[in-house]
């Protein structure tokens, strides 16, 4: 059985958000990707910000989080993305199989 992740990450915009979500899917990066709205405080270049953001939760398998990652890197606003990988540690037998339908492995050339 494949190792599976969830990779998150926040964008300023709805509509970026969007953009992000449905290219991971499409590129067969992720099986689903969720989005919720956010309040994010933390300190960026010397301040201390407060903003609403978009938090995106990717559902993939970790052999892909490096793809996912160049994904972000290269589709992303911000100058320095979150993108971090949290491992699924246990999971329904059938979604996890189903993950495993939806996200490419690495050497599928599409």
């Amino acid at each position: 059985m494949a190792e599976y992740a969830v990779v998150l990450t926040t964008c300023g915009s709805r509509e970026e958000a969007q953009t992000l979500a449905r290219g991971l899917v499409e590129a067969r990066l992720a099986a689903c990707v969720q989005l919720m709205d956010i309040q994010s405080v933390y300190r960026w270049k010397g301040t201390i910000q407060e903003d609403p953001e978009v938090l995106l939760v990717i559902k993939t398998r970790r052999d892909r989080y490096a793809n996912v990652e160049q994904y972000i890197r290269t589709h992303h606003s911000y100058e320095v993305p979150e993108i971090v990988q949290l491992p699924i540690q246990e999971g329904f037998a059938p979604y996890l199989h189903w993950i495993d339908q939806m996200v490419s492995p690495e050497d599928d050339k599409q």
